[in-house]
């Protein structure tokens, strides 16, 4: 199945983010969509292709979009998708599939940090709840247009992990 734009999708596709360590060039950008595209080109689940697109956000982060409505995608195409991405950045000499550091705003710079780190930096002072961080945990194309992937840590998962708060403690 040919890869559709990405505007494309309907906010209940199916979403993966593969984070880059660190900015793409050009060059590199270039190749992890072409060959992203050749990939979602004959992407199926048992036997149906699916329909679906990508995108490359902020020079580092790999969005893959499955639109579910006419063939859902199985555990099989997901570890396949997962292993393609995985080869891809090794070629590059990138980690594209590894979910534990976090990327997050400091200024005009994106940081992708490990997550004691992430945690040493909130301890400080230096990261605050109003520090946006991109939560490449979500799920849906959905959560992408309205504001979920990038937000306040107040209103992420990294507001309980790194903070403590609860949902009734955010300001």
């Amino acid at each position: 199945m040919p890869c559709l734009p990405f505007d494309a999708m309907p906010d209940t596709a199916r979403l993966w983010i593969f984070p880059a360590t660190r900015p793409l060039s050009a060059a590199e950008g270039e190749r992890v969509l072409a060959e992203t595209d050749a990939f979602i080109a004959g992407w199926a689940a048992h036997g149906v292709p699916l329909t679906a697109a990508r995108d490359l956000r902020h020079e580092r982060f790999l969005m893959v979009a499955a639109d579910e409505a006419a063939a859902g995608v199985s555990g099989c195409s997901i570890d396949a998708l997962v292993r393609r991405m995985d080869r891809l950045g090794s070629a590059l000499g990138v980690d594209l599939v590894e979910h534990g550091p976090v990327a997050y705003r400091d200024g005009g710079e994106i940081r992708h940090v490990p997550r004691h780190r992430f945690a040493a930096l909130a301890a400080s002072g230096s990261v605050t709840l109003d520090t946006i961080v991109f939560d490449n945990t979500i799920t849906r194309v959905g959560d992408v247009r309205s504001g979920r992937w990038e937000r306040p840590v107040a209103d992420a998962w990294h507001g309980r992990a790194f903070f403590g708060i609860t949902s009734e403690e955010r300001p």
